[in-house]
């Protein structure tokens, strides 16, 4: 059975808390708990420059508890964790500039807030279950594709050096205090919520705001291949993960079937939308030095042991993700 077989059994009553639970990820998650019968709290700093955005929750308003407070507070973060069931941990600085040009808020937030976090819950609340959102980025370079849970790390860049030590404190915790967690490694997530307004998310997002904008997509070089995973997807893998007590202790990649290159993605968006343009660019010099080429994952191990495996296809995701945006690209940008 998955967590979507039994899921007024899983999650009917539980107490759960999101952090990050404003944004991308983190929203879509609390909407579809506080529809499973969950007892949601998100936590939310707000910064600008991350992914929060209370329109994502909007739909759900007065069902969600939101607390605004930033995950490096470790005073605030012991009442929010008092009694709670399941943590989903998906707050982080995820832009891979940002962490080069400001590397200590990366390693405040992605590291010492993670080891703060954990030690909270070992302190007061031993038996919750985490589910932590780790990145592709720690690969760095692939030595070999897919990329599987074997290959070695590598990080380009400091984001993905601060994310691999979080890693290794839930795994230390797990092995010396019980805590049940586990890791997901996502690969590039898409789909409706995501921040549009920049590339400090996702590449793609920049890109569905220069096609509803009328303005050309600019594509980087073009050829690199990726693979991309609906949000709808990442959220049962979420969930799978949480539920399955397999699967603690353990690390995942996630990943999709599907691969395809940068540019033929910006067309796939162009015929979708029915217009737009696109130009290739060369790398900037600043990205170029941590661009990690043809990149895609191995789900293998996660879906071996949970059944887990991504079911929408991407032109689905895209066409959806679109069409959102061309609706509420105010609340946006």
């Amino acid at each position: 059975m998955t967590p979507l077989d039994t899921a007024a059994e899983s999650w009917q009553g539980k107490n759960i808390l999101i952090t990050g639970g404003a944004g991308f990820i983190g929203s879509t998650l609390a909407l579809r708990l506080v529809g499973l019968g969950g007892r949601v709290t998100v936590i939310d700093s707000l910064v600008p420059e991350y992914g929060g955005n209370l329109f994502n929750l909007q739909e759900c308003e007065g069902q969600i508890r939101i607390n605004y407070s930033d995950i490096r507070d470790t005073f605030s973060l012991k009442p929010l964790l008092t009694g709670v069931d399941y943590l989903f941990n998906l707050a982080g600085q995820t832009s891979h500039m940002d962490s080069m040009s400001d590397p200590h808020t990366d390693l405040n937030i992605n590291c010492a807030a993670q080891l703060n976090l954990l030690e909270t819950c070992r302190r007061i609340n031993p038996t919750i279950r985490i589910v932590f959102a780790s990145t592709r980025q720690i690969y760095g370079r692939p030595h070999y594709l897919p990329v599987d849970e074997n290959h070695p790390i590598s990080p380009v860049d400091i984001n993905g050096i601060h994310k691999y030590a979080a890693e290794q404190y839930y795994r230390l915790y797990h092995d010396l205090y019980g805590i049940r967690s586990c890791i997901l490694r996502l690969t590039n997530t898409i789909g409706p919520r995501m921040r549009i307004k920049d590339a400090r998310q996702t590449f793609v997002g920049i890109w569905i705001k220069r096609l509803l904008e009328g303005d050309p997509i600019e594509v980087w070089g073009g050829e690199q291949l990726r693979d991309f995973n609906d949000v709808e997807d990442v959220i049962n893998a979420l969930l799978t993960a949480a539920w399955d007590e397999r699967t603690y202790g353990h690390v995942f990649n996630l990943g999709s079937e599907k691969r395809i290159s940068l540019r033929e993605l910006a067309e796939s968006m162009i015929s979708l939308h029915g217009t737009g343009d696109l130009v290739i660019k060369d790398y900037p010099e600043d990205r170029r030095k941590i661009d990690i080429g043809d990149y895609y994952s191995s789900h293998d191990k996660f879906t071996g042991m949970t059944g887990w495996s991504p079911r929408i296809p991407l032109d689905q995701t895209l066409e959806r993700t679109i069409a959102f945006y061309a609706l509420n690209q105010r609340h946006y940008v």
